[in-house]
């Protein structure tokens, strides 16, 4: 199963592996307090995306038709993505981003389960 899950909340052993897909570390988390297994940065979105989105809700449709198309164009992360989810019978992608709805993590999930 996959999920997410803000990096701020609890770390839970029932998370399973741990995957950031911030391309930025979080603020105020040290690696130790992290409990992450892989930091795979390069599958978060572009600096110019992010940007350009930044984090403003009415944004958010643009913002998820682009990271979609960039990640159709990410091949080599989406494989390393592929090969855990297939190890691993629970992982759980990281984000930072305060909106729970409105982030590369729900677009990343979704094209997972696609």
């Amino acid at each position: 199963m996959i999920k997410i899950k803000r990096i701020y909340e609890e770390y839970d052993s029932k998370d399973g592996y741990r995957i950031l897909v911030d391309r930025l570390w979080p603020r105020g988390i040290s690696k130790e307090n992290a409990h992450i297994d892989l930091w795979l940065k390069e599958i978060g979105p572009s600096n110019e995306l992010r940007k350009s989105f930044n984090h403003q809700v009415e944004k958010w449709p643009e913002f998820h038709r682009k990271f979609l198309q960039e990640l159709r164009n990410n091949t080599e992360n989406l494989k390393i993505l592929e090969e855990i989810v297939k190890k691993h019978q629970d992982i759980t992608l990281l984000y930072s981003a305060k909106d729970q709805d409105h982030n590369n993590a729900v677009v990343l999930i979704e094209y997972l389960k696609k």
